[in-house]
Order: structure tokens, then sequence, then C-alpha cells
């Protein structure tokens, strides 16, 4: 993979969200959705996480500073961008290739938009570290990669806050914990709120918690591992263009039962 940042679309054209994309007309409340069942969640959680995740990165005892202001910068770039396209978005374009077809036509989507800042976040965060221009790049593409991974797992109640769960707990016992542990905290206190269908982390919270991950790999992990974690990220990114991740969970037992642990079906 190119050492740019990779794309940071919203979802596959093939898997629509489990809410709409934008409020309905005369909506009263910018932050209000309503889900595949017709009841009504707010988008608040998203920033809410994303700023826990920002407070306890600059408060968790172990990180030094540059790697704390890389963390922040990464998840609050993320949030940011992820912000506009909560409530500026639309449906008309979805995944890299809706994306990548609307600017083609002339047409800036604010997927296009977010594409580009949280790209830019990651490689500022990256640039805080003091790298090389090279492992820069790298480390940026990292973070906006996995921005964008967490983003297309947020289909259905829960299950990118479980994903990154998944991801984080192993690293509660390595040295990069101080640097998950915010992860960990923020997706474990707002998971029961998603799952009871109150609210969802849309692409605010979604981001910034796949770039917290992504800039805690990067402050913690060699450069090999980096590099391979990138490869494992982008071939999950460009599969999801082409493969739904739903229809797949569904199909392995294991998978379906953990995605739909304290969901209402």
């Amino acid at each position: 993979m190119a050492v740019a940042a990779p794309p940071v679309a919203t979802t596959s054209e093939e898997e629509p969200r489990d809410v709409a994309d934008t409020a309905g007309p005369g909506a009263v409340d910018p932050w209000l959705r309503t889900n595949f069942r017709g009841r009504d969640v707010t988008l608040l959680q998203g920033p809410a996480l994303a700023c826990g995740v920002c407070a306890a990165s600059l408060l968790v005892p172990g990180p030094g500073p540059r790697v704390r202001a890389a963390c922040v910068l990464a998840a609050a770039g993320a949030a940011a961008f992820g912000v506009h396209d909560d409530l500026a978005g639309s449906a008309q374009a979805r995944g890299l290739r809706g994306h990548l077809g609307a600017l083609a036509r002339g047409r800036v989507t604010t997927g296009m938009v977010k594409m580009a800042g949280i790209g830019t976040a990651g490689i500022a965060a990256a640039r805080l570290l003091r790298r090389s221009p090279w492992e820069t790049l790298l480390d940026g593409a990292l973070i906006a990669a996995s921005a964008n991974l967490l983003n297309l797992f947020d289909l259905r109640p829960g299950r990118a806050a479980k994903v990154a769960l998944i991801a984080a707990v192993p690293a509660l016992a390595s040295p990069a914990a101080p640097l998950v542990g915010p992860v960990v905290g923020a997706s474990a206190a707002l998971l029961p709120g998603e799952l009871a269908e109150r609210s969802m982390l849309g692409d605010a919270g979604a981001n910034a918690l796949g770039a917290a991950l992504g800039a805690a790999a990067v402050a913690g992990a060699p450069r090999p591992v980096r590099l391979a974690l990138l490869g494992g990220v982008a071939v999950l990114t460009l599969a999801s263009e082409r493969v739904s991740f739903s229809r797949v969970i569904d199909r392995v037992p294991a998978l379906r039962r953990l995605d739909r642990w304290g969901r209402r079906e």
C-alpha cells in the first residue's frame, strides 16, 4: 500500500447503516436519527466518547507529552470531521467508489472532506513523534485507515464498540495499556446505550475510536508491526467495497452470536 493516507469513507455501498444518514424533513434536533426499527437515537454519544478519550489520554499516567498530544490530535481530528459528516452528509455517495465517483463529476462530498481531514490529522499526529518523513507518512496512514475501518463496522447497534474492545483489551497487558485504556473505558461506558438503541456512535464516535487505536499502535508498536497492521487494515477496507461485513458476520455462528449479544432482536 502506498504511504499516503488511505481513504476515510463513510460506509460501503453494499452495507447501509442501521439509521438514516441525515435527519428527517422538518427535524428539530439535528442530532437525532431514526433507526431500522423506527426508534429515535441520538448521535451525541459520538462527540461525548471522543471527549472522554481525549481527556483520558491527557490524564492517564505513563506516556510522554508528545505521545499524549499525538493521541489527542488523532482522536479529536477524526471526531471533528466525523461530526461534519454526521450533520451535513447525505446518502447520495457511499464508500470509496461513491465518493471518488462524485468527485469525478465535480462534486465534493462530506465524505471526501472527511478523507482529507482525517488523513491530514493523522499525519499531523504522527509528525509529533519526530520520526523520519517516510515513517510519518506510514504512521499517519495507519491512524487514518484505522479510523475508517472502525467506521465501516458502525452498521448495527454496538458493533463498532465491540470491535474496538476486541482490538484494545489484549493490549491492556502490554506496555501500550495507558494508550488503549481510554478506548476500552469509553467503549465499555457507552456500549449499553447503543445496545438499548438510545444512542449511536455515528461517524464522530467510530472515527475517534479507530483513530485512537491507530495512534496507540503508532506510538507503541515497532515498524514491522505497524506495516503489518496497515496492510491488514487496508485489505479489510478494500474488501468492504465488494463484501458485506454484515453478511459475513451473519454466516459465521460465533461472529453472529457476538454481534447480537446484548442487542434487541
